[in-house]
């Protein structure tokens, strides 16, 4: 499934503007659009043509795989995701590259049948698909012929070289948040985490992180989905509390404050140990509960995503979807990739590049192995249920090309 969206410096202008910025090239200015007018889009809703009609004329084709025609919500973020590829274009200044639009349905079958026929019509790489499933189906046409992907899956498990996700993967967040526990003195820390398949995948993302920083984990439990039944792993945990300086409480709005509900019945002193979010906290039901005043979560720098959103309803009249961001970004890299990297534009090379690349919510880059690592800032939730930063998102990489 999706998620809810981040230097030997090549600039192409700000955030703001469009454009993306991205490192280890080689040194020159490009903007996303041309800073010195008001934008090409128009200013009131637009009436787009077919879903699937071609979107650019440049020269360099790049497959768009989106769930055009999937029912329901899958639908709707299909169609915002395609114009926010399509604003791309628009914003990006004398872009030579053609998006080859496909619906791939929101199926495995109908994905591969996209990229095969992208590839087909000359795609030298692959946008998309959405969901983890068609992101196999699909990546194996890829791989077959060659060609690099760009997914938007958070399953880090669909992810290989030649394969990568660009989306908002739970180890990020968990990464962001631990490290910043820990450069505020927590060095021990416990959790409670769902059982399900995120839960798993989060718990090993946690042990790895708390044991990067030189931390103990001291307690761990995993819940089950039925609130009736998450007592008994809340009560585990009140009981080892005390030498707990941090509890990470990694789900959405409908569960946690639950659960620290449950912490504090269990007279669990929640101003003293630090609790610890996910990126499913940017939500009004967690940031509203004064039981969670205190509490920080990992999350993008949001002053992007604001200016991105008003330029996607100038254009078309209505709010884009929170992930349509990783259309637009992945576009942007294509068209910047195109006019600065010659015949070398999509290798791995490029794409790993170990500095990364800056979008609209903020840096990212791409591992040799298909997962990315995003630069996040950290929130930390008020007693008036507004929120702050207290770490700002990181501005540039540092080190090997890991979280």
């Amino acid at each position: 499934m999706i998620a809810n969206s981040r230097r030997h410096f090549l600039r192409f202008g700000t955030i703001a503007a469009g454009a993306l910025l991205l490192a280890g090239c080689m040194g020159s200015t490009l903007t996303g659009r041309d800073e010195t007018g008001p934008l090409s889009a128009p200013t009131g809703p637009v009436t787009s043509q077919p879903l699937d009609q071609p979107i650019g004329q440049g020269q360099v084709k790049v497959a768009l795989l989106l769930p055009l025609s999937a029912s329901g919500n899958a639908g709707n973020v299909g169609k915002s995701m395609r114009n926010a590829a399509e604003l791309a274009v628009a914003e990006f200044t004398n872009p030579n590259i053609q998006l080859i639009v496909k619906d791939d349905a929101g199926t495995p079958q109908g994905a591969a049948q996209a990229a095969q026929a992208a590839l087909g019509e000359g795609a030298e790489l692959i946008i998309g698909p959405l969901f983890a499933q068609a992101v196999q189906a699909a990546g194996q046409v890829a791989k077959q012929a060659g060609k690099p992907m760009i997914a938007f899956s958070t399953d880090a498990n669909v992810a290989s070289r030649g394969i990568y996700l660009l989306s908002f993967l739970p180890q990020s967040d968990v990464n962001r948040i631990v490290e910043y526990a820990s450069q505020n003195g927590r060095k021990t820390f416990a959790a409670l985490l769902p059982s399900n398949a995120y839960g798993t995948v989060v718990e090993g993302a946690f042990q790895e992180a708390v044991s990067r920083v030189g931390g103990r984990i001291v307690g761990l439990e995993r819940y089950p989905a039925d609130p009736s039944q998450m007592q008994g792993a809340i009560s585990r945990i009140a009981q080892i509390a005390a030498s707990a300086d941090a509890i990470f409480l990694p789900d959405a709005g409908d569960t946690v404050p639950a659960l620290v509900k449950g912490l504090v019945a269990a007279r669990v002193d929640t101003k003293k140990v630090m609790l610890l979010g996910s990126g499913q906290w940017d939500d009004p039901r967690i940031q509203r509960d004064p039981a969670l005043a205190g509490g920080v979560y990992p999350a993008p720098d949001s002053s992007g995503w604001q200016a991105f959103a008003q330029r996607y309803r100038a254009r078309y009249g209505v709010d884009p979807v929170r992930t349509s961001t990783l259309a637009y970004d992945a576009v942007l890299l294509a068209a910047a990739l195109t006019q600065t990297q010659g015949s070398q534009r999509f290798t791995d090379q490029v794409l790993t590049n170990a500095s990364g690349f800056q979008g609209v919510d903020g840096i990212f880059r791409f591992r040799p192995d298909g997962q990315s690592a995003r630069g996040l800032a950290v929130m930390q939730i008020q007693a008036d249920g507004t929120t702050r930063i207290v770490s700002p998102a990181q501005r540039a990489f540092t080190g090997a090309s890991g979280f």
